[in-house]
């Protein structure tokens, strides 16, 4: 990164860490680019060469708060990624508090940026985190388990989509519910009996039943 793309960069930061603290203080549909190049020391020309509405601010904030937590889930899931060539087949769970514990955690603290995303229909990208953050945890886990690869897809789909459902219904109550309670409930709702039709060849349950 040379010194003008390292100073483009950093002024963002500044903005984007401006914006977040306004956000904390007052309802988005009350923060104005005015007050956001205050709070910055930034001036007004300034923003519009990063965005073109606080809007798209926001779905940078989203963005960059997802990236942070891929980087911390990257060095606390590596004794998570580590163990999976290597574990018991009856250690291996898709869906276990190991990950999903740490991702309710960022998404609580940050509770009211998603919130507000959620509210103005704004892409949360929920999905692209956790995709690849299942890309680490469950594809190791399925081969494995030898699913086949047609099989793997319907059951990435099955839940991915269902844990953001949930997940989303959680930030639309403000995260009201406790975070261990949340991962029972998506511990429960993805449990399935051995003699379910999409299994891996052995018939275990890619569960946690824990």
């Amino acid at each position: 990164m040379n010194k003008s793309e390292s100073k483009y960069f950093n002024t963002a930061i500044k903005m984007d860490e401006a914006f977040m603290e306004i956000l904390e203080q007052k309802d988005f549909e009350y923060i104005s680019v005015k007050e956001i190049c205050e709070r910055a020391g930034v001036n007004r020309s300034t923003f519009y060469l990063h965005y073109e509405t606080v809007n798209d601010l926001l779905e940078e904030s989203i963005s960059r708060m997802n990236e942070k937590f891929l980087e911390y889930f990257s060095q606390s899931g590596d004794a998570l990624v580590g163990r999976i060539p290597t574990a018991d087949l009856d250690e291996l769970y898709l869906v276990t508090p190991d990950y999903l514990k740490p991702y309710l955690e960022y998404i609580k603290e940050h509770q009211r940026i998603f919130l507000t995303a959620m509210k103005r229909s704004t892409a949360l990208r929920l999905g692209d985190t956790f995709d690849r953050m299942y890309t680490h945890v469950l594809n190791p886990i399925m081969e494995r388990f030898s699913v086949s690869e047609k099989e793997k897809k319907y059951l990435l789909s099955f839940y991915m989509n269902g844990i953001l459902a949930v997940i989303k219904t959680w930030i639309s109550e403000n995260c009201e519910d406790d975070i261990d309670y949340i991962v029972k409930i998506i511990s429960e709702l993805s449990m399935r009996r051995s003699d379910d039709p999409v299994c891996g060849e052995d018939d275990t349950v890619l569960i946690d039943k824990r």
